[in-house]
């Protein structure tokens, strides 16, 4: 990874010269009251390796005749220059070969020289740069959507099978009523088949009574004709053979009662209220029931494609463990952007920006001053683990600052007037070794 071996700056904005060997794994820490220079050493160092586009609309200092001249030597060797009236970018690699922006670019991480745009930015831009980093973005776009669909339907599912479910409480039920309507008519014909029934009993019953009082008739004149006995007891036998067939059909006959019928016929009207009030309450049980079930298949396909997020970003290259994406937002150690310690904002930020271009190892950090002193040492830990290098600014005289910047010097640095800086009568200090 390439890092900020040292660095000279003079008449920057506040700087009146300074130069600064950061240190290569870690925090340096550019301390100093307010208004003293620490801002504009990151603003000319992002302008010289970033080039234009950072330049501050006012970059020349205040007061100073003499044009801003920046001096920037990296790890690989590059020495970036920029001088003279226009400010012109010089770029030479340690074979002495001149370059320009385009060297630059290919390792120097945008976010790196200008990290609040990267911790400014919303949740969701946050996701989408590591998205994009770890090339998933799409996909897991896809298997958002894919969940969003699913719980609208279920949503919905849900809303009907509820409302379908208080609809069946709320209908009365009556145990005693026929599963299915019944029909006047059918009632009808049925009491009239009955009464058919019974009046060809009633036939066979006469028919019965009649051959009885033949056969006593018979067996009278008998007694009263002798002379006719053979012929009577002939016609006996026969009408005995008769009497046994009508004693047969009649044996087990058994006539049936119409009243209930009747009463059918008469409370058809509340039989069939009760019937189709039944039949309601089970049609909206078994509809309940069916959107429960589809409402429990769309809860599987739910938690099938969050599995396949939790997969994703699983198997994905992250840039920091314990870094994840969830439902849009960037999450660390469970924790939202919002709810993360200012270490862990860092940690998460620096992490990204070292994704994005893995030979960029630097960043530029301004106002440190609200991180409180523990969190600045996790933090200078972590980048020592991390092999990286953070430049930052604090407004603070204490100990935990690597360097201290006064009036647009560096405390301590030995001041000496340049030939160039007494013919302009601008004082400033000469580089001295840090």
């Amino acid at each position: 990874m390439i890092k900020i071996n040292k660095f000279e700056i003079e008449n920057v904005k506040r700087v009146k010269a300074v130069k600064i060997e950061p240190t290569a794994n870690g925090l340096t820490i550019l301390g100093g009251k307010n208004n003293q220079g620490k801002t504009s050493i990151l603003d000319a160092i992002a302008w010289g390796l970033g080039g234009n586009k950072h330049k501050p609309s006012e970059s020349t200092r205040e007061g100073s005749v003499v044009p801003p001249y920046l001096n920037i030597t990296l790890s690989n060797g590059l020495v970036v220059e920029r001088k003279g009236k226009n400010s012109d970018l010089k770029v030479i690699d340690p074979n002495g070969e001149k370059a320009g922006q385009q060297l630059l670019n290919s390792f120097v991480e945008e976010l790196a020289i200008d990290l609040p745009k990267f911790m400014n930015a919303t949740g969701k831009e946050k996701a989408d740069i590591l998205l994009r980093i770890i090339g998933v973005g799409e996909q897991l776009h896809q298997l958002e959507r894919e969940e969003q669909e699913f719980y609208n339907q279920r949503r919905t599912i849900g809303q009907i099978a509820d409302q379908k479910s208080k609809f069946a409480k709320e209908q009365p039920y009556y145990p005693d009523a026929p599963k299915e309507p019944i029909s006047a008519s059918d009632l009808i014909n049925e009491q009239q088949a009955i009464l058919a029934k019974n009046g060809e009993n009633q036939r066979k019953r006469q028919q019965l009574a009649g051959i009885q009082s033949q056969y006593a008739a018979k067996g009278q004149e008998i007694e009263q004709l002798k002379q006719r006995l053979q012929q009577a007891e002939a016609e006996y036998a026969e009408l005995g053979n008769d009497l046994e067939i009508a004693q047969k059909n009649t044996l087990d006959l058994q006539d049936e009662s119409t009243e209930e019928l009747q009463t059918n016929i008469q409370q058809i009207d509340e039989i069939n209220r009760k019937v189709r009030a039944n039949l309601d309450k089970d049609k909206a049980e078994e509809d309940a029931n069916n959107y429960r079930a589809q409402y429990d298949k769309l809860s599987g396909d739910i938690e099938k494609v969050r599995k396949q997020k939790t997969d994703l970003l699983t198997n994905a290259n992250l840039p920091l463990e314990g870094l994840s994406i969830e439902g849009g937002d960037l999450i660390y150690k469970g924790q939202k952007w919002d709810n993360m310690s200012g270490s862990d904002q860092l940690k998460v930020s620096t992490a990204i920006v070292r994704k994005l271009k893995p030979d960029c190892g630097f960043i530029l950090l301004d106002k440190l001053e609200q991180m409180d002193l523990e969190s600045l040492e996790e933090f200078g830990k972590w980048l020592e683990k991390e092999g990286l290098q953070a430049i930052a600014t604090r407004v603070s005289t204490g100990g935990e600052c690597s360097i201290l910047i006064e009036d647009g010097y560096v405390a301590g640095q030995e001041q000496v007037q340049t030939p160039q800086q007494q013919a302009s009568e601008t004082k400033t200090w000469k580089a001295g070794e840090f």
